[in-house]
């Protein structure tokens, strides 16, 4: 999952860039409220947190302005002002959610979850292949005897990043994900690496997972196929 924080407050701005990174998202950062909308607008973004109080263009007008152009991106407001008519008028403009600060962090990462699981296309978190069961709300994997649920399931561990890389492919079970895709949602915008870091994540995925689930579609990307 792609997520842009739009807050002047810089140190707060990374702080909770690093927070969410650690917990397997992938995170732009801007600024000013100009530089938001034109990145919320052009980008592919799961959500956004957005500050009310902004140079440029104030959080008001950049989620309003967002939802006029058709953008239904989840919005968590974030803003220092406290009173019931802020948050209806941050509401009104079209957020989905709205925090006062000083906010606890925790508090802050379940509301975005609970604004990420309210977007998911599918009703149900919990993917079934064959003999594993992924579930992308609680970002746990688990390994059955005989592919039914139970005491027996055998949690398989995996890392924030594997787990990311992983979900891109099970939203999308069946169809082709390109290596750029992968590259786009699990590691930030800024990401100048090697490319071929999500051949390495993959081949780790294979190794945990089993080797036949994801196959390269060469030229194209990689298919996470359903065992018959």
């Amino acid at each position: 999952m792609r997520l842009l924080i739009v807050e002047d407050e810089k140190r707060l701005a990374l702080s909770l860039a690093k927070g969410l990174t650690a917990e397997g998202y992938a995170v732009d950062v801007v600024h000013d409220g100009v530089d938001g909308l034109h990145r919320a607008t052009e980008g592919t973004y799961d959500l956004v947190i957005l500050d009310i109080m902004l140079p440029g263009m104030n959080g008001y007008r950049v989620c309003s302005t967002l939802r006029a152009a058709g953008h239904d991106v989840p919005i968590l407001m974030l803003t220092a002002k406290d009173g019931e008519y802020d948050e209806a008028e941050g509401l009104d403009t079209g957020a989905d959610d709205y925090l006062t600060k000083p906010f606890s962090y925790v508090v802050l990462v379940a509301r975005v979850k609970a604004l990420l699981r309210r977007r998911a296309a599918s009703p149900s978190p919990v993917h079934t292949l064959g003999n594993l069961k992924i579930d992308t709300a609680a970002r746990r994997v688990f390994r059955t005897a005989d592919g039914a649920t139970g005491e027996g399931d055998t949690e398989i561990t995996l890392t924030a990043k594997e787990f990311s890389v992983l979900e891109q492919l099970v939203v999308r079970v069946g169809q082709v994900v390109s290596k750029a895709e992968i590259l786009e949602h699990v590691w930030d915008f800024a990401y100048e690496g090697d490319p071929n870091i999500v051949e390495v994540y993959v081949s780790a995925l294979r190794r945990k997972l089993g080797a036949p689930l994801i196959k390269t579609v060469r030229g194209a990307g990689y298919r996470l196929e359903a065992p018959r």
